[in-house]
Order: structure tokens, then sequence, then C-alpha cells
């Protein structure tokens, strides 16, 4: 195989020579329909599959060390045009990451809670500035996490089983993996509203808001992948093309109105405010049934965590208990420089050889 490899590469410096050949062969190890996450080379375009349907593809850190490397590869194999990643089970694209190990771990002062974070962001930014063209077919359940892995691609492909959403806020976590990026970029106070909510958005629903880029039908989604495979030395423009034509030909709810149509204008009027005490000031102000169910939510991200994913009583005990108690000084804690422990996005990350086993891992996922 290493000789095949090494014919096919007559123009790449030796070091770049090297490393891809080792890459192609590790990737042999990671054809195991048991392994948490699969990479596969076919014609001109890398596959990453997500390979958790049991717990619905959540994300662990020894997948994030297994996926960014890969990426980066990809990024500077000339053989590989394209990048695809999609998840098993036919359930979700992936669900998010495990929370609840994150949150165990953070409470006894497990560095493995910042080096999630850290790694997560780290290949967040890693997919947003990919040179290849990045096609996410978010098939399913597509939150926290999976957002991160798909949102910040160049094409994210939705179809009628896609269920989005960033729901951090229930747990009293900000909307991360780049929430703050890319939610205040959508129509109006879209994102402002989904951020702040954890508002879920199905199927045609997740395009029209502008998260994914196309709709196409779920079934469909196994002729797509094989026609992006078949493209010759595809572009962007040659993908964006074949996307377009797929995403034409889908009729599912194509005359169905957005579903947050009828509230648009409360959206961009209630969620124009500069700070939340105002926001929750003209909620309460409107009155409506629409306003008071967005009043319903609160932070603290450990109590979060085990409201909703361990004890299940959906009862936090917040700290601060209420939104007046947060002072502007504790806000301007949260966004302190962490000196050299900032993260400098940009810079090549090294990654530990050995990865955290999936035992490590529990199975919940945000």
């Amino acid at each position: 195989m290493a000789a095949r490899v090494l014919r096919r590469l007559p123009r790449l410096k030796p070091l770049n020579r090297l490393q891809v050949i080792l890459q192609h062969l590790k990737m042999s190890k990671h054809t195991d329909s048991t392994a948490e996450v699969l990479f596969e080379r076919r014609g001109a375009a890398g596959i990453i599959t997500l390979n958790r349907p049991k717990i619905l593809n959540a994300l662990t850190i020894s997948m994030i060390r297994q996926i960014y490397p890969q990426i980066k590869t990809w990024e500077q194999d000339p053989e590989t045009f394209l990048i695809i990643i999609k998840g098993t089970g036919g359930k979700a694209f992936c669900a998010g990451g495990d929370i609840r190990a994150i949150a165990d771990a953070g409470k006894v002062g497990d560095r493995m809670t910042k080096d999630f974070f850290r790694e997560e962001y780290t290949l967040n930014n890693a997919i947003g500035t990919c040179k290849k063209p990045y096609v996410a077919l978010i098939d399913g359940i597509t939150m926290g996490g999976g957002v991160g892995l798909s949102v910040h691609g160049h094409f994210r492909v939705a179809t009628e089983k896609t269920l989005f959403a960033m729901p951090e806020t229930a747990i009293g976590l900000f909307p991360d993996v780049g929430g703050g990026y890319f939610l205040p970029r959508l129509s109006g106070k879209i994102g402002y509203y989904l951020a702040l909510t954890g508002f879920r958005l199905k199927g045609r629903d997740v395009q029209k808001a502008g998260i994914a880029t196309h709709f196409v039908e779920s079934e469909k989604l196994p002729a797509l992948e094989e026609d992006l495979i078949a493209l010759k030395s595809p572009s962007t423009e040659s993908i964006a093309d074949l996307l377009n034509s797929y995403h034409v030909k889908s009729k599912i709810d194509q005359e169905k109105e957005f579903v947050l149509d009828e509230h648009m204008e409360k959206i961009n009027s209630l969620f124009s405010a500069n700070n939340m005490e105002e926001i929750v000031k003209k909620l309460k102000q409107d009155g409506s049934a629409f306003a008071i169910k967005q009043l319903e939510r609160g932070h603290d991200f450990y109590e979060g965590v085990r409201a909703v994913l361990i004890d299940k009583d959906q009862s936090p005990r917040w700290k601060p208990a209420a939104l007046e108690e947060v002072s502007d000084e504790f806000v301007d804690d949260c966004f302190k420089p962490l000196g050299t422990n900032d993260l400098k996005l940009g810079e090549e990350v090294t990654v530990p050889e050995l990865p955290l086993s999936a035992e490590q891992s529990v199975h919940c996922c945000r």
C-alpha cells in the first residue's frame, strides 16, 4: 500500500510525503466498525463518520483528537479535494459533547474539562478555516458540539430528520462552539432568540433560518454522497452546483412557512436590547403568551447539568439565584484574559498521542 501511495505523490516534499503515507496507513485502523470515529478516502473525498449511534454520536475528547489532525492532513494532501462528515445510526448527526463527563471532571479539578473545550474550539476553528470544501450531512439531531462540527464548514445539508438547537442555556452554559459568531449573523434577531431560548428548529426550517445551506431528503443522501465522491477534481463551485441540483428537487415541506414567521416581528423587537436585563424587561412588558414562555431560562453550568442530565429534576438551584444578582464585575471576570493560557486560534496544536479511552466518556450529551 505504501508503494502505491508513493507513486501517487511525486510532487510532495519528503516530510509531507511521509506524513500522508503514515496517515493512509493509520486510516486502515479506523475502518474498524467499533471505532467511535471512522476515516476513509474515496475518490477525491476524505470522509469522516461519527460512529457512536447508541448515544447519538456524542462527541468525546478522543474523537476530537482524531478528527483535528485528520482534517489538517487532508487539507495538505493534493489528492484530497473535499471533506465530507456524517453520522451513523439514522437518528443523529451529533447530539453534542459528553457534557456529563465534562461536568464530573470539572467538579474534581480534572484538567480534562479545560482540555475538552480548548481542543473542541480549536477543531471548530480548523473547520471554519479549512482550505478544502467541507460538506456536513446533518441528518438527524444536531446540537451543541454537533453544530460546531458542521456550521462553520462551507456546506451544511439538512434533511427532514434534522433537529437543530443550541440548548446550552438550559444547563447554564453560553452558546459555545462559535455560537457567538454565527448566531448574530442570522437574519434579524433569530440568532439571539435561538441562543437565549434553546428553541429547536426542524427539517427545512434549519435551512430557512440560514443554519443549513441546502435541504435534501434523507433517503437521497447516499446518492448525493456518491455523486460528491464521483466529482473529478471538485471545486467549491462544482460542489455547490451539485448540492443545488439536489436542493431544488427536494419537495418535502417546500411550500411550508418558516416556523418562526408568525413571531418574527416580536422576536426582532423583544430581542433587540443591548443586555439581558433589557430583554427580560421587554418580555415582561409585552405580556403575550409568546413573551411569557421565553422567560423560562437560567444559568450555572454544573447545577444545570445536575438538574437536566443527572438528577433530571428540572429544578436547578442557580447561583446567583436571579438575573438581578449578576453584577457587571462578575460578567467582566468571566471574560478576563487567561494570560499564557489564552486560546490562540490559527496556531498548530499538538494533540496527545494517546487519547482518552471511550470508557472515560459518559453516555450523555448536550
